[in-house]
């Protein structure tokens, strides 16, 4: 078997067999702990230029299929996992994730103690790393340097690289209740489906789209979704987001798209010393105190405390959910304009699904333009 390892940037190696491609992959390194998902989770374009580790010590059981996918591609920059599986057993797969890995060139690395890595990780953050197998596996000098070299995550503008190069629709299931423009910073298939589910035909518009385009579509409401990177970085974003407010047009957003809105209402965002990533992670709702599980995977979060309200230049606005792990912001609603957001995956295909009635409340907005996400 070819020798692979994955190269943190303190120095740490963990060393295994090559996984998929071979070669030499660059990128931050972060753990997720979904138990099952393997799929929707390499395929989510939020993961774009990140290294995935799988905490789940079995992964692959199920193969790959050509239904479950999220976007149009594998995006993570690696994969680790500990014991992947020799044999899928599904009758939906159609191939290995191996071969899955290897045909869209992820480079990656298995049979790592991913326990030891993600108790390492928790303790000194997510950090840049690289994956190097085959004639890449040099020593180790070299490839820190090579990891040292690469560019940190704080700081990156990469929802411009997942986008849709151009606006496409998506129809609604049956008789058309509403349109929604949605910006493509990294969509998840799942997003539009759940939507045309509930009647609505959705127009994805790519990142670059101005409250013209918006317009143009005519919308009853706007989405903003999920995706990759800095927050601090998405100035485009931040703007048509206040243009919709003022206009009082409903908007929703979730997790990147989140916290866009949440800058386009003056919060400030800060990066997380390793992150929010898996389907198990509980949610509070401060007015309700209702504790939903759900799917995430951020790296970044928006300033505030539970339940805090504040004034933005659309009114009052408050800090709606909470994470109570570490008291991270995972919500945040206008009191005056029509709009909400959430740090978490109310679409999450492979579950749980604890959160998507929050479409019935963007379908509620629509119902009634005057009213408030408060």
């Amino acid at each position: 078997m070819t020798g692979a390892a994955l190269v943190l940037e303190d120095g740490r190696v963990f060393r295994g067999q090559a996984f998929g491609a071979t070669g030499t992959t660059l990128g931050e390194v972060v753990f997720c702990t979904g138990m099952t998902g393997y799929q929707e989770t390499l395929t989510d374009p939020s993961y774009h230029r990140q290294i995935v580790v799988a905490t789940a010590p079995q992964i692959g059981n199920t193969g790959w299929n050509d239904e479950d996918d999220e976007s149009r591609r594998i995006w993570v920059a690696g994969y680790v996992v500990r014991d992947p599986a020799r044999v899928p057993s599904s009758w939906r797969s159609r191939r290995t994730l191996d071969e899955a890995l290897g045909e869209q060139g992820v480079v990656g690395v298995s049979g790592v103690d991913t326990r030891s890595l993600t108790r390492h990780i928790r303790e000194r953050g997510a950090m840049r790393g690289g994956v190097f197998s085959g004639d890449a596996l040099t020593d180790v000098d070299a490839m820190v340097e090579q990891v040292l070299a690469s560019p940190r995550m704080a700081g990156a503008d990469l929802a411009g690289q997942v986008t849709t190069e151009a606006g496409y629709v998506l129809p609604a299931q049956g008789e058309r209740r509403y349109r929604v423009a949605a910006l493509d910073l990294g969509i998840k298939t799942n997003t539009p489906r759940m939507m045309a589910a509930r009647g609505i035909e959705t127009h994805v518009l790519p990142v670059t789209a101005t409250i013209d385009d918006v317009l143009a579509v005519e919308p009853d409401g706007v989405f903003l979704a999920n995706g990759p990177g800095d927050p601090a970085t998405a100035d485009g974003p931040v703007e048509l987001a206040r243009n919709v407010l003022e206009r009082r047009i409903p908007l929703f957003g979730i997790c990147f798209g989140h916290q866009i809105l949440g800058r386009a209402l003056g919060r400030g965002t800060y990066k997380l010393r390793y992150g929010h990533r898996g389907i198990n992670i509980p949610v509070i709702d401060v007015d309700t105190g209702r504790v939903a599980i759900t799917s995430q995977n951020h790296g970044f979060a928006l300033d505030g405390e539970p339940g805090e309200r504040f004034d933005t230049p659309f009114g009052a606005a408050k800090i709606s959910h909470y994470c109570p792990n570490d008291g991270c912001v995972e919500g945040v609603r206008a009191l005056e304009v029509p709009a909400f957001s959430v740090q978490y995956h109310p679409e999450a295909a492979a579950g749980p699904h604890d959160a998507a009635p929050l479409f019935d409340e963007f379908v509620s907005l629509m119902e009634d333009p005057n009213a408030t996400a408060g």
